[in-house]
């Protein structure tokens, strides 16, 4: 069984690739709770899956993202992404974010995103 460093290694490669929601539906579990900031949690994954296709069909120009720093403690993961791209109801973007993630058997069953507005 992979490490949690190799999941989220490989997770974020994943999205670096384009390939954000083939590493949504390797690595997120059915029940999984997201959450942006202190805003309601979505929950369950067709929910979060409809939500993630609606933010990616919004961009209408990517810059880069990349990951700054990743941690690995016991069942939790975190990472420190700077992003720019062009939204199309909010405009340019360019910002960190930090991604925490609670892992059980291997799916990320909590995922909470934080960054300023």
């Amino acid at each position: 069984m992979s490490t949690l460093l190799e999941k989220i290694s490989d997770l974020n490669d994943l999205v670096l690739q384009g390939k954000a929601m083939e590493a949504f539906e390797r690595y997120y579990h059915e029940d999984v709770v997201m959450q942006e900031n202190e805003t309601k949690p979505t929950v369950g994954k067709a929910a979060n899956r409809k939500r993630e296709e609606e933010f990616f069909a919004a961009i209408t120009e990517f810059r880069g993202a990349k990951p700054l720093k990743v941690a690995v403690g016991e069942s939790v993961t975190m990472v420190e992404w700077h992003y720019d791209y062009t939204h199309k109801d909010w405009g340019t973007r360019t910002y960190t974010q930090i991604s925490v993630q609670e892992w059980r058997n291997g799916q990320i069953v909590l995922e909470k995103f934080y960054y300023g507005v």
